[in-house]
């Protein structure tokens, strides 16, 4: 009995981690608003354990804070902190893109097509918001891990994990989608063609015009 304990307890935790994540990227749980241990459990029927465990990982993502006499809280919108992540995500993402590209093989290019149709499936379902922001990172892993860079790649992962909630108001508030679906077309194009100058370009416009877009959407709702 004792053995199989560590992995129910587990098991729990990241149950929490998700719905947690979820409300917070969702909108349901507002910047700003306090997550409180015990009213969480009793919410989600667990232990405070794993709600404290799922706050602490939620915490490395970005999306929970903890503060002194104050406790967590799910994190403020930020316009600081778009232009930060998506200056880095620009000239990290195109650096990697540009080692990748005379390394790209067939079969990089079907997973990648393969795993563009789902995200394009996934923009046409209300219900399916949630699987946008992986599907899009399994996209464009697909056309950088060939650069052969694992540690760059992990850091561009937690980058993204932090652009997450972002990304989505962009998409959803901003009327992203139509954009996003022709700019990963072009690349896949641009990188097939190892038209690396045409693919770098276009993937820094695609992140940065994404920034743009966001920001103004966080500088109403912070106002």
């Amino acid at each position: 009995m004792s053995r199989s304990t560590p992995i129910i307890h587990k098991t729990r935790t990241q149950v929490v981690v998700e719905v947690l994540r979820e409300k917070i990227l969702s909108g349901d749980i507002a910047a700003g608003e306090p997550l409180r241990q015990s009213a969480l459990a009793e919410e989600l029927n667990v232990s405070r354990i794993p709600v404290r465990e799922a706050l602490l990982q939620l915490e490395a993502e970005g999306l929970v804070k903890f503060e002194a006499h104050k406790g967590a809280t799910a994190t403020e919108l930020s316009v600081e902190q778009v232009t930060e992540l998506f200056e880095l995500r620009a000239m990290i993402e195109t650096d990697l893109l540009a080692k990748a590209i005379p390394n790209l093989q067939d079969e990089d290019f079907l997973q990648a097509e393969k795993v563009l149709g789902e995200l394009e499936s996934a923009f046409k379902q209300e219900d399916a918001v949630a699987t946008w922001s992986e599907l899009n990172t399994r996209f464009h892993t697909c056309l950088y891990s060939p650069a052969n860079r694992p540690h760059t790649l992990e850091v561009v992962h937690g980058l993204n994990t932090n652009c997450d909630r972002y990304i989505r108001l962009q998409l959803l508030l901003a009327g992203g989608i139509p954009r996003a679906e022709q700019d990963h077309r072009d690349l896949l194009s641009f990188c097939k063609n190892q038209q690396t100058d045409k693919a770098v370009e276009l993937l820094r416009a695609h992140i940065l015009h994404a920034a743009d877009a966001i920001r103004d959407l966080v500088a109403q709702q912070v106002v």
